[in-house]
Protein backbone atom coordinates (compact mmCIF):
# COMPACT_ATOMS: atom_id res chain seq x y z
CA UNK A 1 0.00 0.00 0.00
CA UNK A 2 1.68 2.96 -1.47
CA UNK A 3 1.36 6.05 1.50
CA UNK A 4 3.88 8.81 0.60
CA UNK A 5 5.14 9.83 -2.56
CA UNK A 6 8.87 11.66 -3.51
CA UNK A 7 9.67 12.86 -6.77
CA UNK A 8 9.57 15.09 -9.05
CA UNK A 9 6.34 16.81 -10.59
CA UNK A 10 5.82 16.54 -14.40
CA UNK A 11 2.36 17.24 -14.92
CA UNK A 12 -0.85 18.88 -13.42
CA UNK A 13 -4.23 18.38 -15.65
CA UNK A 14 -7.36 17.84 -15.47
CA UNK A 15 -7.33 16.77 -11.22
CA UNK A 16 -4.59 14.43 -11.63
CA UNK A 17 -0.45 14.84 -10.72
CA UNK A 18 2.34 12.68 -12.52
CA UNK A 19 4.79 11.93 -10.34
CA UNK A 20 8.28 11.02 -11.72
CA UNK A 21 9.38 8.62 -8.75
CA UNK A 22 12.86 6.82 -9.92
CA UNK A 23 11.97 6.74 -13.31
CA UNK A 24 8.07 5.44 -12.60
CA UNK A 25 5.14 8.12 -13.51
CA UNK A 26 2.25 7.96 -10.79
CA UNK A 27 -0.93 9.06 -11.05
CA UNK A 28 -2.12 10.60 -8.32
CA UNK A 29 -6.00 12.24 -7.67
CA UNK A 30 -5.27 15.85 -6.25
CA UNK A 31 -7.98 18.54 -5.44
CA UNK A 32 -8.32 21.94 -7.85
CA UNK A 33 -6.79 24.24 -4.85
CA UNK A 34 -4.19 21.88 -3.88
CA UNK A 35 -3.37 21.37 -7.54
CA UNK A 36 -3.27 25.35 -8.59
CA UNK A 37 -0.09 25.65 -6.04
CA UNK A 38 1.66 22.83 -7.53
CA UNK A 39 4.45 23.93 -10.17
CA UNK A 40 5.54 21.07 -12.64
CA UNK A 41 9.29 20.23 -12.63
CA UNK A 42 9.70 21.04 -8.72
CA UNK A 43 10.30 18.08 -6.03
CA UNK A 44 7.35 17.17 -4.50
CA UNK A 45 6.06 15.47 -1.57
CA UNK A 46 2.59 13.85 -1.37
CA UNK A 47 0.60 12.27 1.39
CA UNK A 48 -1.30 8.95 -0.71
CA UNK A 49 -4.42 7.28 0.49
CA UNK A 50 -4.42 4.25 -1.61
CA UNK A 51 -7.71 2.88 -2.84
CA UNK A 52 -7.84 -0.38 -4.31
CA UNK A 53 -11.14 -1.59 -6.39
CA UNK A 54 -11.49 -4.70 -8.55
CA UNK A 55 -11.05 -2.90 -11.84
CA UNK A 56 -8.55 0.19 -10.66
CA UNK A 57 -5.80 1.29 -7.87
CA UNK A 58 -6.13 4.86 -7.48
CA UNK A 59 -3.84 7.32 -5.50
CA UNK A 60 -5.23 10.71 -3.63
CA UNK A 61 -2.62 12.84 -3.25
CA UNK A 62 -2.85 15.79 0.15
CA UNK A 63 -0.03 18.22 1.18
CA UNK A 64 0.32 16.60 4.60
CA UNK A 65 -0.87 13.53 6.27
CA UNK A 66 -3.69 15.50 7.97
CA UNK A 67 -5.76 16.07 4.95
CA UNK A 68 -4.89 12.36 4.34
CA UNK A 69 -6.53 11.06 7.54
CA UNK A 70 -9.36 13.32 7.21
CA UNK A 71 -10.38 12.19 3.53
CA UNK A 72 -9.78 8.41 5.00
CA UNK A 73 -12.53 9.67 8.22
CA UNK A 74 -14.90 11.30 5.65
CA UNK A 75 -15.24 8.26 3.41
CA UNK A 76 -16.36 6.14 6.34
CA UNK A 77 -19.40 8.64 6.38
CA UNK A 78 -22.31 7.06 4.44
CA UNK A 79 -22.53 7.71 1.01
CA UNK A 80 -19.47 9.45 0.84
CA UNK A 81 -16.99 8.51 -2.06
CA UNK A 82 -13.33 8.95 -2.36
CA UNK A 83 -14.22 11.93 -5.22
CA UNK A 84 -16.70 13.96 -3.45
CA UNK A 85 -14.18 13.39 -0.09
CA UNK A 86 -11.35 15.08 -1.93
CA UNK A 87 -13.99 17.85 -2.16
CA UNK A 88 -14.43 18.87 0.87
CA UNK A 89 -10.75 18.47 2.02
CA UNK A 90 -9.97 20.78 -0.69
CA UNK A 91 -12.32 23.12 -0.63
CA UNK A 92 -12.29 23.46 3.41
CA UNK A 93 -9.08 22.30 4.75
CA UNK A 94 -9.54 20.24 8.04
CA UNK A 95 -9.36 22.88 10.16
CA UNK A 96 -12.30 24.71 8.08
CA UNK A 97 -14.71 21.03 8.13
CA UNK A 98 -13.60 20.60 11.83
CA UNK A 99 -15.06 24.76 12.50
CA UNK A 100 -18.14 23.71 10.32
CA UNK A 101 -18.83 20.33 12.02
CA UNK A 102 -18.75 21.41 14.84
CA UNK A 103 -20.58 24.69 14.42
CA UNK A 104 -22.92 22.83 12.65
CA UNK A 105 -22.26 25.30 9.66
CA UNK A 106 -24.26 23.95 6.74
CA UNK A 107 -24.12 26.33 4.41
CA UNK A 108 -20.04 26.12 4.95
CA UNK A 109 -20.31 22.43 4.29
CA UNK A 110 -22.65 23.01 1.08
CA UNK A 111 -20.75 25.41 -0.35
CA UNK A 112 -18.13 22.01 -1.69
CA UNK A 113 -19.37 21.54 -4.89
CA UNK A 114 -21.73 18.37 -5.06
CA UNK A 115 -22.94 18.67 -1.52
CA UNK A 116 -26.50 18.93 -1.02
CA UNK A 117 -28.00 19.75 1.96
CA UNK A 118 -29.00 16.18 3.09
CA UNK A 119 -25.33 15.13 2.76
CA UNK A 120 -23.91 18.21 4.80
CA UNK A 121 -26.48 17.31 7.06
CA UNK A 122 -25.15 13.54 7.42
CA UNK A 123 -21.38 15.01 7.49
CA UNK A 124 -22.07 17.05 10.53
CA UNK A 125 -24.57 14.20 12.12
CA UNK A 126 -21.37 11.11 11.54
CA UNK A 127 -18.05 13.51 11.72
CA UNK A 128 -19.06 15.30 15.44
CA UNK A 129 -15.73 14.13 17.63
CA UNK A 130 -13.79 12.93 15.01
CA UNK A 131 -11.88 16.07 13.84
CA UNK A 132 -8.97 17.46 15.29
CA UNK A 133 -10.41 20.85 16.30
CA UNK A 134 -7.72 23.28 16.45
CA UNK A 135 -9.85 26.62 16.83
CA UNK A 136 -11.43 28.01 20.18
CA UNK A 137 -15.62 27.50 19.93
CA UNK A 138 -17.58 30.68 19.12
CA UNK A 139 -20.87 29.08 20.60
CA UNK A 140 -21.75 29.54 23.95
CA UNK A 141 -22.72 26.91 26.06
CA UNK A 142 -26.40 26.87 26.88
CA UNK A 143 -27.45 25.60 30.53
CA UNK A 144 -31.21 24.16 30.96
CA UNK A 145 -32.79 26.21 33.92
CA UNK A 146 -33.04 24.18 36.98
CA UNK A 147 -36.10 22.53 37.75
CA UNK A 148 -36.85 22.10 33.76
CA UNK A 149 -35.13 18.99 32.77
CA UNK A 150 -35.41 18.96 28.55
CA UNK A 151 -37.37 16.29 27.08
CA UNK A 152 -35.85 13.02 26.39
CA UNK A 153 -36.06 11.49 23.09
CA UNK A 154 -34.36 9.20 20.81
CA UNK A 155 -31.35 10.16 20.23
CA UNK A 156 -31.56 8.50 16.71
CA UNK A 157 -35.40 9.42 15.77
CA UNK A 158 -33.52 13.07 16.05
CA UNK A 159 -30.90 12.22 14.34
CA UNK A 160 -32.69 10.42 11.30
CA UNK A 161 -35.51 13.17 11.07
CA UNK A 162 -33.21 16.03 11.16
CA UNK A 163 -31.75 14.22 7.89
CA UNK A 164 -34.94 14.49 6.67
CA UNK A 165 -36.19 10.99 6.93
CA UNK A 166 -40.05 10.85 7.26
CA UNK A 167 -41.61 8.85 10.26
CA UNK A 168 -42.40 5.86 7.80
CA UNK A 169 -39.24 5.86 7.13
CA UNK A 170 -37.54 6.02 10.74
CA UNK A 171 -40.07 3.35 12.00
CA UNK A 172 -38.93 1.31 8.76
CA UNK A 173 -35.14 1.36 10.74
CA UNK A 174 -35.60 1.20 13.74
CA UNK A 175 -37.83 -2.03 13.09
CA UNK A 176 -35.07 -3.27 11.21
CA UNK A 177 -32.37 -2.71 14.40
CA UNK A 178 -35.11 -4.67 16.42
CA UNK A 179 -34.78 -7.45 14.24
CA UNK A 180 -30.86 -7.24 14.30
CA UNK A 181 -30.96 -7.04 17.81
CA UNK A 182 -28.74 -3.85 18.10
CA UNK A 183 -31.52 -1.50 19.89
CA UNK A 184 -28.90 -1.46 22.73
CA UNK A 185 -25.90 -0.68 20.57
CA UNK A 186 -24.09 2.70 20.62
CA UNK A 187 -25.85 5.35 18.67
CA UNK A 188 -22.81 5.57 16.01
CA UNK A 189 -23.65 1.96 15.07
CA UNK A 190 -27.74 1.88 14.75
CA UNK A 191 -27.22 5.09 12.82
CA UNK A 192 -24.76 3.40 10.45
CA UNK A 193 -27.27 0.18 10.24
CA UNK A 194 -30.56 2.29 9.86
CA UNK A 195 -28.47 4.07 7.01
CA UNK A 196 -27.95 0.79 5.24
CA UNK A 197 -31.16 -0.33 5.64
CA UNK A 198 -32.62 3.05 4.26
CA UNK A 199 -30.45 3.09 1.78
CA UNK A 200 -31.93 -0.64 1.19
CA UNK A 201 -35.24 0.17 1.02
CA UNK A 202 -35.23 2.78 -1.96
Amino acid sequence: MIALLRGELLQVEDGHAIVDVNGVGYLVSVGPNHASELLPGSDLVLSISTKVREDAITLFGFPNATQRRAFDTLLAVSGVGPKLALAVVDSLDVDGLARAVHTEDLRAIMAVPGVGRKTAQRLILELKGKLVQRFAPTRPTITPPPGNPPLVKDPLRLALAKLGYRKSEIDLAESGIRSNQQQDAPLAERLSTALNILSRSH
